[in-house]
């Protein structure tokens, strides 16, 4: 714990909450006074705006800085403790842990009837809540007693020991190879998005494939078919084919809501299902069932069925504004989007060092695209800097490269012509280096490079000119992709019909809404 980096134990103090602090300090002094050093240490970080462990030496008396590891590792555990004692009633993890933890004392003290009475509740507990690693940790432990505490029953209870080994071995290597497969699936589209051409898809349509084909469905238990759905959502993702990834989040969805003892047991996972049934609703353009499953969400996040974290909290609400600006794209109200951008970027703030740099350039880039549909085109460039000053160029390649172009279509509504010359050039090379450069962007940095020297009375045609091409590029499928990120031809329809870009997205969506 020592060698922590510094700020994780101001992190873990910053998280609590009042009623997690107040029980700490009860916890924490059943055995101390208020004038122990781990307790004084807690009060100052607690009451600390910003960690520096000179400002601490200085508030703690009697402390030298040559102690403040070993104190803080101390004071570390403490707390990890403590609020594991808050969780024990609230987690089944935690539970069945504690259960194996009480039957290894008991193993230990030769109270071997005890103990197994123990591990039987704990396995239909595990059992009852699919924790298949739990469930083969449980069944190894009364195997190993079984095998030194001999009763008059014990060939029929060997026998079911193996029995339920069995089944639960086959459960569990399916279980780990689904979820190696979705864990692989992801990091590939938060690498690199979607396919770009027929090679990749053959790539990842081979390797899908392969995955799946030693699989046996009907031995699937709840968590295996979860995973199978996950699987196939990040697929159809990646492979665009956003019908498949409807259905599967659809089936991620009700899987759980078909387990209500899951929903209260494991709610990160169904709210991450909610967000991908959005996702996929959002590009598929089925508003009603997109808004309905959004008030849905709220309302599970507002009124969890087990008590709420930090960790449930943070996911949730992003995955719900995430929603709300995507319902905002669907129908044409910036102006009126624009006005959860202050309350988000302050929730953004506060959640810095519980959300991971992928979901902040997720955010910026969907920021970006709303003002931008609003006309406010400095905050566009603003929220696009974001994502190109960031460091990884390799993290969500996809976002990097449209965030470059729809910089420079903001700069051309600027009038900025002499500035585009330059990132134009600058952009193709980034895409080449990337080797993103696609036949839609390249159509629309080619056309931007040559936008400067056109003569205005041939500007319209330029513009219906690109519009055809994108139309037909539109209905490539290794082409599509472009358009998943930026309504390039809703801008130019707003040039060509001289409106805002909210005047036609908008107007799209009254024609194509259903009465």
């Amino acid at each position: 714990m020592a060698n922590q980096p510094n700020d994780y134990l101001f992190q873990l103090i910053r998280s609590l909450s009042k009623a997690e602090k107040r029980s700490f300090k009860i916890y924490a002094m059943r055995n101390s006074s208020e004038e122990a050093k781990f307790i004084q240490l807690f009060d100052a970080i607690d009451k600390s705006k910003e960690y520096s462990e000179e400002h601490l030496i200085q508030k703690l008396n009697g402390i030298k800085k040559i102690q403040l590891p070993n104190l803080k590792a101390h004071l570390y555990r403490q707390l990890l403790t403590s609020i594991r004692l808050n969780y024990t009633n609230h987690n089944i993890d935690i539970q069945l842990r504690e259960q194996i933890d009480y039957a290894r004392i008991l193993y230990d003290k030769g109270l071997y009837k005890q103990s197994l009475k123990i591990l039987d509740k704990a396995k239909l507990a595990a059992y009852e809540h699919h924790r298949v690693p739990l469930s083969s940790e449980i069944l190894g432990f009364e195997k190993l007693i079984e095998s030194q505490y001999i009763t008059r029953t014990f060939d029929h209870r060997a026998d079911d020991l193996i029995e339920q080994t069995k089944k639960v071995l086959q459960s569990e290597q399916q279980y780990h190879q689904l979820s190696n497969l979705a864990l692989r699936l992801y990091s590939l589209y938060i690498k690199t998005g979607h396919v770009r051409n027929k090679a990749d898809y053959q790539r990842i349509h081979a390797f899908f494939e392969q995955a799946l084909s030693t699989l046996i469905p009907e031995k699937m238990g709840f968590y295996e078919q979860h995973y199978l759905h996950v699987s196939y959502a990040w697929y159809s993702l990646i492979v665009q084919d956003f019908l498949l990834q409807y259905r599967h989040a659809q089936k991620w969805v009700d899987h759980f809501r078909q387990h209500p003892n899951m929903l209260q047991a494991d709610p990160i996972w169904y709210v991450k299902g909610m967000h991908v049934l959005l996702e996929a609703l959002f590009i598929v353009g089925h508003y009603d069932r997109h808004e309905e499953e959004m008030k849905k969400l709220k309302e599970f996040l507002e009124h969890p069925p087990s008590r709420t974290n930090t960790n449930l909290e943070t996911l949730g609400w992003q995955y719900y504004y995430t929603s709300q600006i995507n319902h905002y794209f669907m129908n044409g109200e910036f102006k009126k989007g624009i006005n959860i951008i202050p309350e988000l970027s302050a929730k953004m703030q506060q959640w810095s060092h519980r959300i991971d740099s992928h979901q902040i350039l997720v955010f910026h880039y969907k920021i970006a695209c709303l003002y931008f549909g609003a006309g406010n085109l400095q905050k566009t460039i603003e929220h696009c800097a974001h994502i190109i000053q960031y460091p990884d160029p390799h993290l969500r390649e996809d976002l990097h490269c449209f965030a470059r172009i729809l910089t420079l279509i903001t700069q051309i509504e600027l009038g900025n012509e002499q500035l585009v010359q330059y990132q134009v050039r600058s952009t193709y090379r980034f895409l080449r280096r990337m080797n993103d450069l696609n036949s839609v962007q390249e159509e629309v940095l080619l056309f931007l490079r040559n936008l400067p020297q056109t003569n205005e009375d041939q500007i319209a045609r330029k513009f219906k000119k690109l519009h055809s091409k994108l139309i037909d590029l539109q209905k490539k499928p290794y082409q599509k992709r472009a358009f998943l990120y930026l309504d390039i031809i809703s801008w130019l329809d707003s040039k060509i019909q001289n409106m805002t870009i909210q005047e036609v997205i908008r107007a799209k969506f009254q024609q194509h809404k259903p009465n």
